[in-house]
């Protein structure tokens, strides 16, 4: 089997790539300046002289505030790239595993989201991965696609949220965290596995996939800190004390029973997830 790879040198991408070479995959990964994702038809042109078996879809624009001000060519990427790829994996006849977004819903509410509620993106990068999924579904009549929508994400190649709060708390005594917006943290390592056991399936659909568990941003911060032995205290704070570009969503709470339906296992618990990720930064030297 021959997969194409996007967003290579990201964080999933990055572990969707280790993990599939691990299975004895063949693998081709991509970074912007070999598919640039601005330029469709070079995206789609890129697909079809590969003619991959699979395209696992990770890279996308993922500046959540800048989108507001570059919401045109944030749907380029996301959206318009997407379709691209997703026409020309139908033309050569690739299955496409898209990663979409918890920001496709408003973000609203204590509910856990199933796959088929009703989606209404509260921002620019929202709409615009919700663009991609549309395109994805209008592009493979063929059906063999898998999108698969997921939150928070944690990995070991690139920035986020984690690495952040550490390199704060390593020289602050106390950090303000938000606490009213509730959702599932994602190691990539974990998502990677998945990933890589459906684009081995003909299990197509929509997912979500997250660790389980859900938290607040306050208390994956604490957690984090709690774990790396650090005395920083987190002080819960509500939304409106950060303003941001964006409107985040306050609920970002993914139910997995799809991955039930699938037959996929479910990803270990955020806590865990959390644990082994601060060993593999301590491999690193982090």
């Amino acid at each position: 089997m021959r997969i194409l790879v996007t967003g290579v040198t990201g964080q999933l991408g990055y572990d969707a790539a280790r993990v599939l070479r691990g299975r004895g995959v063949e693998i081709v990964g991509t970074t912007r300046q070999e598919m640039p994702l601005g330029a469709p038809d070079e995206a789609r042109a890129f697909v079809e002289r590969t003619r991959p078996d699979a395209v696992i879809h990770c890279a996308a624009y993922t500046a959540v505030d800048r989108a507001e001000e570059e919401a045109e060519f944030c749907h380029v990427v996301n959206g318009s790239a997407t379709q691209a790829i997703a026409e020309a994996c139908e033309n050569v006849g690739a299955k496409l595993v898209y990663i979409s977004t918890d920001y496709v819903f408003p973000g609203t509410g204590v509910v856990f989201y199933e796959t088929d509620d009703a989606v209404a993106p509260c921002n620019a990068y929202g709409a615009s991965k919700l663009a991609g999924e549309r395109a994805v579904r209008d592009a493979m009549a063929s059906g063999r696609f898998f999108i698969v929508r997921t939150s928070w994400v944690f990995g070991i190649h690139g920035r986020n949220f984690i690495r952040t709060i550490l390199g704060l708390a390593k020289t602050r005594d106390t950090l303000t965290v938000v606490d009213d917006q509730i959702g599932s943290p994602t190691y990539t390592a974990d998502l990677a596995i998945l990933l890589a056991d459906m684009v081995e399936s003909d299990k197509f659909g929509v997912y979500h996939a997250t660790n389980e568990g859900v938290c607040s941003w306050a208390e994956l911060a604490a957690e984090a800190i709690r774990l790396r032995g650090l005395r920083t205290k987190v002080t819960p704070v509500p939304s409106d004390m950060y303003p941001t570009k964006a409107v985040r969503p306050k609920n970002s709470r993914l139910s997995k029973s799809s991955l039930d339906r699938g037959g996929f296992r479910r990803l270990p618990d955020w806590k865990d997830a959390v644990k082994r990720y601060l060993t593999e930064l301590d491999a690193i030297g982090e």
